[in-house]
């Protein structure tokens, strides 16, 4: 792919105005969201990014039990409370809630996490 084309993806001129790329909004606060899916895939993606991360760092120390679980979650939904409520200052019932956004993808993201910690922790620490 070429620079060119990426540009073109990244940014588009609608009615003489530019565009921001999904990604672009994502890290933007109060960016404009015109269509509801792009909003839930940045939180799923988001969600996502939060269960490796998590998981590494739960694998490398060795943290074990329900503990973990309970911190994962935690952290998992209060952070992305903060990012859709504070940051993006979005209306939560467009959304279908403020429940509706806490679950996007919050079931893929705790077994990516689980897939992840087992991985680091049977790796690191396992006699």
């Amino acid at each position: 792919m070429t620079n060119v084309s990426k540009r073109k993806e990244d940014i588009h001129l609608v009615n003489g105005s530019v565009k921001q790329s999904t990604w672009g909004k994502a890290f933007n606060s109060n960016a404009v969201w015109e269509e509801k899916d792009e909003f839930l895939d940045v939180i799923y993606w988001i969600r996502q990014i939060i269960a490796i991360i998590l998981g590494v760092i739960w694998g490398v120390a060795p943290l074990k039990g329900f503990l973990g679980i309970a911190i994962f979650c935690i952290i998992n939904a209060g952070v992305l409370y903060v990012y859709f409520s504070s940051f993006q200052q979005i209306d939560e019932e467009a959304y279908g809630g403020t429940w509706e956004l806490t679950k996007e993808g919050f079931m893929t993201s705790f077994a990516l996490f689980l897939v992840v910690w087992i991985i680091f922790f049977t790796a690191l620490h396992y006699d």
